[in-house]
Order: C-alpha cells, then structure tokens, then sequence
C-alpha cells in the first residue's frame, strides 16, 4: 500500500473508535460540571494529571518503547510484550509502598488511594491496548476506545447519580473502564499466546529502557509544561479557578485529541518509513496538510466556543469562554511540537526529544509563578502559549539534524496572526454582532488560506504508489 494510502487508512481507522468515544466524553460535559461544580471539577483535574505523571515514572514509560519496538518487524513481539508488561505490574505494585506518602502533599492528601487505583489499572490497560495496536490489531484498539469509554459512562451514572459519590465516583468510574478494557483487549487479541515470565532477552530490556527511560523526564517536562498551570492556579487562586480553567482548556483540547488520533498512525508510518530516500519529502508534505488542518479546527473552534460552552457547562462557569483563546493558540504549538517528536521517535533518540521539552517547562513554571498573580487566569493561559511555543521553536531547529523538512514558515505566520486576531475578538468584543461577524470571516480566510494543503492531500491519496 502506498505510504500516504496507509497513513490515511490508520487514522481513519483510530479516528473512527477514539473519536467517537471522545465525543462521548464531551456529551458528557455539562453532567460531569452540573455534578462537581468548580471546585469538584478542579479536584478531577488535579487527580488526573498527578496520575498521568505518576504512570510514567513507576512504569519507567516502558509503554512507549512497546508501540516503538513492537512496530519494528525486527524485533520479537512476545520478548517486547513481556517486558513490557512485568515492567509495568512489577512498578505499581513497588508503587504501593510509597503510595500512602501522597498524603504528605496538601493538594492530594485526600486522593491518595484514588490515585494508586487510576494508576494501577491505567498503567496495564496502557501497555495490553499499546501492544495490541503494535501488533497490528489497529481495529482492536479503536474498537476498545469505545468500549472503554462506554463503560465509563455507564459507571459514571452509577456512582456519581445513583450513589452521589462526586469526584470519587468519577475516578472509580474510569478505574472500573481501564479494568474491563484490560480483560476485552487481553482476550479479544489472545495476548495470553505473547506473554512469558522466563527466558527474556537481556539486549532487548536495556534497548528498551535506552529508550524508555528519557522519556519519564520528557513526560515530566510535558506535564509541567502543559498540567502544572490546574496545580499552581490552585495554589494561589483556588480550586474553583483551576475548574474554571480546566473546562476552558476542554473544547481547545479537541484539537489535541484529533492530532493525537493523528499522531498514532503518523507514528507507525514515521518508524516503518524511517529508512526511505523520500523520508524528507514524506514528512515535508504530511506537515504541510497536518498543519492546515490545525488551523482550521482551530479557527473553527473560536467561532463555536462561546455557543458550545454555553450548552455544555452549567451557570457556573458562565464567561469561561474568554479564557479559551490564548489556549487554543497553546494547542496549536503543542500539536507542532508532538509532530516534530515524531522524528525522535523513529531515530531513537528520545535525549533529544528530553531536551527540548526542558526549556519549554522550566519556562513555563518561571512564567506562571510571574504572570497568574497578575493576570490570573489568563496569565497561566500566556505562559502555557509561550512554553509550548519555545518547545516548537527548539524542535524545529534540531529535528533540521536528522530529517531536512520544509516547514512552511511564511505560511505558519499568515495563519497565526488571523487566529491571534480571532483570538482578540473573543477575549474583547462586547458586541455580539460584530462577534460572530469577525470571527465567520477568521474562519472563512483561514479555510481559503489551507484550501490548498486538502487539494494536495487528495492528490497524493489518488495517485499510483511510488
């Protein structure tokens, strides 16, 4: 199949299940704020991104060196998937000892155990649903984001209306998910027939850790980078302003999950595809039509913000819409950066990626210490902007090293200024006319800007394989 044919079948396939099942979630929006309110919603937030944090380090990001080294044909995929494993039951449970030291810290001294239970079962649904895909189960893993988030929903019902059970119930809700979606996965692929304890290959553990273990500092400066605002806003404003910023964050993040969705097929035609003569040109054309469509989605989500979080949130979080524009500016960025990434991940060198997402997070922290007590809401959403935006910068300059790609930098700046002033509009236009007029324009020049990126990607998908 040609290259662009296959990136094209994967993401439709992951972006059929992931999307879908992500759709849920945002249905599910004005439930989850009219249930917890700002500072339940804040609460969620603070226990979800200290749990993905905490993921990373017990499970050394083994998992990530399972989706590279299961998708690499000359590795075996039954020594790959068992030390992928063990490494991650043996890590949460060491967990366990040092888990009740949570309560040491003030944000999370009353989550402790909620946490361990969300790292536990999202640690090893992680790596069965990661190496399920590797394996070429594409299908399995879409299917599963749906099953899994179904089953969230129902559990969320359960808890959180049927026993009032707030935050609590939320978290075991996705527990309950991460846990069914272990024993779906783990049967429906028969990874039972992948697994063995004895006999591991010793070379492929420590090339797996070469390349894992970079990347716990790497997730750390992400989270720093893009969680630490929720924790720091807490911290001098509150808990009811971090609920307010999560869900502001909320609709800019569908661009996050849509790249993401992207990411993972672009990821397995990045390493399959590393050796080719055309590798510059390949990557020069996907981020040419990747890039476009950011743009678009974005423009697209300034025009709706305001109606969408209107319907989706309760009176509580009336006027969040007007933090949402520096994000959406920050999504942008991050979704660049995640692209560039894809360069180290298929060159295998994940020190690089480490140190590019150094300056971004030390930046970040300095900035919000600086900018929130100022600018409060708003100077956490500028810190962020600005964070993922020296991360971009870096990895466009050291990826230069290892793929030459074009990155279009006369048209990344045409499109940046129609979205900052679209941005501008709805932080400050009291107008409701003059709202929807500037904002329908922003997005009708940026669609006619890009229009070419979706011609080229037609063609590329129609023409005969290389």
């Amino acid at each position: 199949m040609d290259r662009y044919k296959r990136l094209a079948s994967n993401t439709m396939i992951l972006a059929a299940g992931q999307f879908s099942s992500k759709f849920l979630v945002y249905v599910m929006m004005r439930f989850y704020t009219g249930e917890l309110g700002t500072s339940g919603y804040g609460a969620m937030g603070i226990i979800v991104d200290a749990s993905v944090i905490i993921m990373a380090v017990v499970t050394l990001s083994v998992n990530d060196s399972v989706i590279r080294f299961g998708l690499d044909k000359k590795y075996d995929k039954s020594q790959v998937f068992s030390i992928g494993l063990l490494t991650t039951v043996i890590g949460v449970l060491m967990f366990a000892a040092v888990a009740p030291a949570l309560t040491l810290i003030d944000l999370l001294k009353d989550y402790a155990l909620l946490i361990y239970l969300y790292v536990f079962t999202g640690s090893i649904k992680s790596c069965c649903a990661l190496f399920a895909r590797s394996a070429g189960y594409v299908r399995l893993y879409a299917l599963d984001g749906i099953f899994t988030t179904v089953v969230n929903i129902i559990f969320n019902f359960i808890f959180m209306l049927g026993f009032n059970m707030g935050v609590t119930g939320y978290v075991l809700s996705v527990v309950v998910a991460d846990a069914a979606s272990i024993v779906f996965v783990f049967y429906m692929a028969d990874l039972k027939r992948y697994f063995r304890l004895w006999g591991l290959n010793k070379h492929l553990r420590r090339s797996m850790y070469r390349f894992s273990l970079p990347l716990i500092p790497t997730t750390v400066m992400w989270w720093v980078t893009n969680a630490s605002d929720g924790f720091i806003i807490a911290e001098i404003l509150g808990e009811h302003y971090t609920g307010l910023y999560k869900v502001a964050y909320r609709i800019p993040n569908i661009i996050v999950l849509i790249s993401l969705i992207f990411s993972q097929a672009w990821n397995m035609s990045a390493i399959t595809e590393k050796n080719s003569r055309t590798i510059s040109q390949f990557y020069t054309n996907v981020f040419n039509i990747f890039q476009s469509a950011i743009y678009i989605m974005a423009a697209g989500i300034l025009l709706l913000i305001k109606p969408a979080l209107d319907v989706m949130t309760s009176e509580d979080f009336a006027g969040v819409y007007r933090y949402s524009p520096l994000l959406v500016v920050a999504v942008v960025f991050a979704c660049f950066s995640t692209f560039m990434g894809s360069v180290y991940v298929a060159s295998k060198k994940t020190v690089r990626s480490m140190l590019t997402a150094f300056g971004g997070a030390v930046s970040n922290i300095i900035l919000n210490f600086l900018l929130i007590p100022v600018m409060g809401i708003q100077g956490a959403a500028l810190a962020t902007v600005i964070s993922y935006l020296i991360i971009f910068a870096a990895r466009a300059v050291d990826t230069r090293k290892i793929v030459l790609m074009d990155l279009k930098l006369p048209k990344i700046t045409l499109n940046m200024v129609i979205i900052a002033a679209m941005g501008m509009v709805v932080i400050f236009a009291e107008n409701i006319t003059f709202f929807y007029i500037s904002l329908s324009a922003g997005f009708l020049l940026t669609t006619v800007f890009n229009f070419r990126a979706g011609v080229a990607a037609i063609y590329m998908l129609k023409r005969k394989k290389e």
